[in-house]
């Protein structure tokens, strides 16, 4: 028989006054049980690093109707434990087998949340989007199919192929229409074509291919025929919130047609356009440049047709001559002589695919695609030049036939167009082909030049924005013409409101027990942590070779010292003196530390350990989390050499509170929460999970994406949060893992999943069950709305059911998006009261009008303040709410849940 912990709630005591609720809570989340088995066995928990990384765009950001900046928000350390006989849900081990839940069918009565109303909270005040208003047109639009035959694959072939039909037959066969084209098997119009099926014959010469084999003219066979007529009447009822579902097909006419000038007039990848002549491009290292562009797309919102622009940039191969392409990763003293094998190497993935363009024949620019390297130096190779095998050398060859003297002949040659057929070039010969996209990882040295070049302060992405808007000439663009779309060149200006800050508590033995955040900031200084862990036994490993033992000594002293400050119990003294170590021994070091620390305490367990790390430390923060977070079950918090040097109380600070929260403590509560006045959270035990998936870097095609969940653990105070990953197939979104079965020989069908775990814990943790559940999602995207909601509502349902048979607590379910391209600024750059120190919007920013969806609950959200750059608004979509939360209680709440 399935054993189930009973999840019957015991009556809710009354509540305490304000100052006994605060020593009860101190009582019970002073120091969480913290185990110290490694993940392979055990359920993961919330340590801030792992954790809370995979909610911060969740919780920290955070949001009806339907039937049926602050500071980051710190999670709590206690582990949640499995019941017994449950199986433990561990990261990157194979899970049992199981018989997969599928998502539920679609219910064609399904709709999202409509807009409750706007929020009223806060002080009012105008800031300016990156929208501009589209005036819709007043044409039919027309869609017609297109066949292309032979067929063809290549998007920018298929749009010169129509590009030169339209220069031939506009004229005549197609009636003077200018069409816009998708580089598929769609074709637009404004107004009909005189024909409804037409085949066209166009000869086009083809694009040199990088094969070796000399271009040749084809002729292709065009088919157009009529497939329907894009009705402009329902996209005009949905803006105007007379119809739930936004006509698809019309936007997506409406998108190319305004993407079709840029189509031909720079590189375009995804929804954005790139080209050096917007900006003058920027060295990132290692033969890279980054190129700036600008993002595009169009937006039903509640003020009509809005065109989203936002500037962007990538990294592209910079147009080098390949020996200086391979200069700059090398280094000009290593191309001097012959190449190590491994630099070979190095050369040769960083070159494969790459086009090519000879220099060597004056006006002749033959194009070539890398394929590989020669393992031989140029000067030694030899190929034949004829049927009878008569062989000759490549040095030879070039000099003989070009004219052409090789300075570089201990170097190996390129490899090009096909492998059958051996075609060598020497490098010096060649020059990187201009506009290809790098699509491999970037090095760290690069992330931090292209970071550099991207982070633009508010007023200046502002200005770059209407420049951009500006340069397309959208009142000149022949396709907007030709549609009848006019595109406004002026930001639009949309009322907002800066919600008020939230009151926190601390500790009663402190000096201020209370404090109110000032634009999204507040320091520790005569404040205690509301709940401080004790650290008995902790170590430090200096991995950094510039560090003597003595400065780390004092940085630990110094740090123990700001911790007990804080209010944590920690002791002064490591358990053992200061282990230094090379990066690259870092499995040894690690181990190392723990068995000496073992050994030294007699049984107990080392509870911490500090890491000082290198500025430029590569791959040694990964391994040290991985390590200690899979075998050794340690917590551990790093520190970079830069502030052990320049040790300064505000950085100590931060890192204690991270310390304390790791090791089971709380730094801070709501003064809502502890006086139980927030609405719809303090009325019934209510529980708040946050959710996202990471997945593996482009390339990467056989790694797994990794989902985490992490719920809340303590109630009312909402400040503790226990966590849980699971590895899943490559790149899925949905969470496999929030429900699942599977049989057990012994047990027979065994329930089981990150949502049944983590309501147990919160029903072991508080002595209640839930009974609401707000479920913060990120990471999804418009088109996956319906599929997450569908599959991730469906399994928190059965895993409620799996505990109780008519448990089923009232769901929210809010998708939360940092990825989108919605910028806010303030309306006033010189109004200093307007902006917070980095010139952003003010923290608690709140827009949920005119830029937003024509009737569905969302909101957009700037709850911290700005460092450097522009700051990026959350956006939250309120898909699902049987809660019923006005606009601002759903508002407040997210703001204020940024602050614990």
């Amino acid at each position: 028989m399935l054993e189930v912990l009973d999840m019957a709630p015991p009556p809710p005591p009354p509540p305490p006054p304000p100052h006994a609720r605060h020593h009860q809570g101190a009582a019970k989340g002073g120091h969480a049980e913290r185990r110290k088995q490694p993940l392979q066995s055990s359920v993961t928990q919330p340590k801030a690093e792992p954790a809370a990384a995979a909610a911060a765009a969740v919780l920290p950001e955070g949001g009806k109707r339907c039937g049926g900046g602050g500071g980051r928000r710190r999670g709590g350390r206690g582990r949640a434990k499995a019941p017994p006989g449950e199986p433990r849900v561990a990261l990157a081990l194979a899970p049992p087998p199981r018989t997969v839940i599928g998502p539920p069918v679609p219910s064609k009565g399904l709709s999202f949340c409509r807009r409750p109303g706007f929020g009223t909270v806060g002080a009012r005040c105008v800031v300016k989007a990156n929208h501009f208003l589209a005036e819709l047109p007043d044409k039919d639009l027309i869609q017609y199919d297109v066949k292309i035959t032979p067929e063809v694959s290549s998007r920018t072939v298929n749009r010169a192929i129509m590009a030169e039909l339209v220069r031939l037959y506009r004229s005549s066969d197609l009636g003077m229409r200018l069409p816009a084209y998708d580089g598929r098997k769609n074709l637009y119009t404004a107004g009909t074509l005189p024909f409804d099926a037409r085949e066209f014959v166009v000869r086009l010469t083809d694009e040199d291919d990088g094969t070796g084999v000399p271009p040749r003219e084809r002729e292709y066979r065009v088919a157009i025929k009529f497939a329907a007529r894009a009705d402009l009447h329902h996209l005009r009822q949905f803006i105007a919130g007379r119809q739930a579902d936004a006509p698809q097909e019309a936007l997506q006419v409406l998108d190319i047609v305004l993407r079709e000038l840029a189509n031909q007039r720079y590189v375009s990848i995804g929804r954005s356009f790139y080209s050096p002549d917007i900006r003058k491009p920027q060295r990132l290292g290692d033969g890279l440049q980054s190129w700036c562009g600008f993002y595009q797309s169009i937006r039903p919102t509640q003020m009509g047709l809005s065109l989203n622009i936002d500037m962007s940039s990538t990294a592209f191969i910079e147009p080098l001559p390949v020996i200086e392409f391979v200069a700059q990763i090398l280094g000009k003293d290593v191309i001097s002589r012959p190449l190590a094998d491994a630099n070979r190497i190095k050369i040769k993935k960083a070159l494969r695919g790459v086009k090519v363009e000879v220099t060597h024949r004056g006006n002749v620019r033959r194009k070539y695609r890398i394929s590989g390297l020669t393992t031989q130096p140029t000067h030694e190779l030899i190929f034949p030049i004829d049927e009878q095998m008569n062989m000759k050398s490549v040095v030879e060859y070039f000099k003989e036939m070009y004219g052409f003297t090789i300075q570089h002949p201990h170097l190996p040659c390129l490899q090009v167009g096909n492998q059958k057929k051996a075609n060598y070039l020497p490098m010096e010969a060649c020059k990187i082909v201009e506009g290809q996209r790098y699509t491999k990882r970037l090095n760290e040295k690069q992330i931090t030049s292209l970071l550099k070049v991207t982070c633009q302060r508010p007023r200046e992405q502002e200005m770059d924005i209407l420049q951009t808007v500006h340069q397309n000439g959208y009142e000149q663009d022949p396709y907007a013409k030709e549609f009848g779309i006019n595109i406004s060149e002026k930001l639009t200006y949309v009322e907002a409101r800066v919600l008020p800050a939230p009151w926190l508590k601390y500790h009663d033995t402190g000096k201020e027990k209370e404090c109110l955040p000032q634009v999204g900031q507040w320091n520790m200084v005569n404040k205690k942590v509301i709940n401080g862990c004790k650290v008995s036994h902790w170590a430090c490993i200096n991995f950094s070779r510039s560090v003597p033992e003595a400065t780390a000594r004092g940085f630990c002293q110094e740090l123990a010292q700001m911790c007990q400050i804080s209010g944590m119990e920690f002791n002064s003294e490591p358990v053992m003196p200061i282990y230094s170590a090379r990066p690259d021994q870092v499995v040894k070091a690690l181990k190392s530390v723990y068995n000496i620390a073992l050994n030294k305490l007699k049984g107990k367990e080392l509870e911490l350990l500090l890491a000082i790390l290198p500025d430029n430390n590569g791959p040694l923060y990964g391994d040290i989390k991985r390590i200690c977070e899979t075998d050794l079950g340690l917590i551990s918090q790093c520190c970079l050499t830069k502030h052990v040097f320049k040790i300064s109380k505000q950085y100590l600070a931060n890192v204690s509170l991270k310390i304390n929260v790791k090791m089971g403590g709380r730094n801070t509560v709501l003064l809502d929460a502890i006086s139980w006045s927030i609405p719809l959270v303090s009325d019934i035990p209510t529980i708040i999970f946050g959710a996202d998936v990471t997945h593996p870097e482009t390339g990467e095609d056989s790694s797994p994406s990794i989902a985490a969940v992490v719920a809340s653990q303590d109630w009312p105070e909402v400040t503790k949060y226990a966590g849980l990953v699971c590895a899943q197939a490559h790149r899925q979104e949905l969470i496999q893992d929030l429900y699942k079965t599977w049989h057990d020989p012994q047990r027979g069908t065994v329930t089981g999943g990150m949502i049944r775990e983590l309501l147990i814990s919160f029903r072991k943790a508080t002595g209640q069950k839930p009974l609401r559940i707000i479920f913060y999602r990120d990471g999804v995207s418009e088109g996956q709305f319906y599929q997450v909601l569908l599959y991730e509502l469906d399994a928190i349902r059965k895993a409620c059911a799996s505990l109780e048979p008519n448990y089923q607590p009232p769901v929210t379910f809010v998708v939360v998006q940092k990825r989108h391209h919605t910028r806010l600024f303030t309306n006033n750059h010189k109004d200093r009261s307007s902006m917070d120190k980095s010139g952003n919007i003010l923290p608690g920013t709140v827009v949920d009008s005119k830029i937003c969806h024509p009737t569905e609950f969302d909101f957009y959200l700037c709850s911290h303040a700005g460092i450097q750059g522009t700051s990026r608004p959350a956006h939250y979509h309120v898909l699902w709410d049987e809660n019923n939360f006005t606009a601002d209680e759903m508002q407040t709440l997210t703001n204020n849940l940024c602050y614990t």
